[in-house]
């Protein structure tokens, strides 16, 4: 971590400017060298800070001392740290480029990314067309929902936890008639701090037409609920559930890891497929839209257990 504040201040000192990619594990970055960041950005550094083995689910066969689902609220309390959480390869790649232009560019930012990468392999899909601007805005939509004849509703998955949602959908569309919007979240941050500053700028303009936060723009055409899936705490969607257009249903990895595979321990927290699917349709079940039946039916399909002991606060 010392020698990414070098290198990211050489700039000021030497003139010549340098470009540090300091990878790390997520568990123990934010959470070790806690203060050493806070320093970083006390020092005005630009750069990039790499979370690899992110996520609370995606390390399988570890325990819980290498099992992240909080550096992302961490990241949140530092202002010039800008934490994304991306799913895609496409994604990393816009991000990192938008960064150099942000920190290097004509106009220069003292400000320093943090990126989370997972451990898990998975197919890499094409960027989709005219993406790029939400993806550094920190949600789009990634894909409509299927033409089918029920309720509608949208999934916002982040990380590792598109595959889970992806599953979902097409489950949600075969079995049930429900069309699912996917749509990728790739920084609660930046969209709590955009939300944020629309709010303060109503406060202080009483008189005028309110600007409305883009998190609430992009969201207000699901009609329907809203479910966000993550591999990490409830805490990281829910930054900006204030601002989401109907009702937002969290789903995460609160509560210590366990030492397993990644689909008992997605299992375990709440997260696989099946859980978005139940969680789905026990949202739409509670506005009337769906019968109990459905529900009922779901829980068994993927064989959940509502009585199964809350993993948040397991021992």
């Amino acid at each position: 971590m010392a020698s990414f504040i070098a290198a990211a201040t050489s700039y000021a000192h030497r003139g010549v400017p340098m470009l540090p990619f300091f990878t790390f594990s997520s568990m123990f970055g934010f959470q070790r060298v806690g203060d050493l960041i806070w320093s970083a950005a006390d020092s005005r550094v630009r750069g990039f800070l790499l979370g690899a083995t992110a996520g609370r689910t995606t390390l399988e066969g570890e325990g819980l001392q290498h099992q992240d689902g909080h550096s992302l609220v961490l990241a949140t309390s530092v202002p010039v740290c800008e934490a994304y959480d991306p799913a895609f390869a496409y994604e990393v790649g816009t991000i990192v480029e938008h960064g150099l232009q942000r920190m290097y560019g004509a106009e220069p930012e003292d400000i320093f990314y943090y990126l989370t990468l997972y451990n898990e392999n998975h197919s890499q899909p094409p960027r989709p067309d005219g993406s790029e601007q939400g993806i550094v805005d920190g949600l789009y939509k990634w894909a409509e929902g299927p033409a089918v004849s029920g309720p509608k509703v949208a999934i916002l998955f982040s990380g590792s936890a598109n595959l889970a949602a992806r599953h979902a959908a097409a489950d949600l569309a075969e079995h049930y008639q429900v069309s699912a919007e996917l749509w990728s979240a790739t920084s609660y941050k930046r969209l709590r701090e955009e939300a944020l500053s629309v709010t303060r700028w109503n406060l202080l303009h009483p008189t005028e037409q309110p600007r409305i936060p883009m998190v609430t723009r992009l969201l207000s055409d699901v009609g329907g609920p809203i479910i966000a899936v993550t591999d990490y705490m409830r805490l990281v969607p829910d930054q900006v559930s204030r601002w989401v257009p109907g009702p937002l249903t969290t789903l995460g990895t609160d509560g210590f890891g366990r030492s397993d595979a990644r689909k008992a321990l997605r299992r375990f927290f709440e997260v696989d497929a099946g859980h978005i699917v139940a969680a789905t349709l026990s949202t739409l079940a509670a506005q009337g839209r769906v019968s109990e039946t459905v529900v009922r039916d779901a829980f068994d399909r993927y064989e959940i257990d509502p009585e199964a002991p809350d993993p948040a606060i397991s021992r």
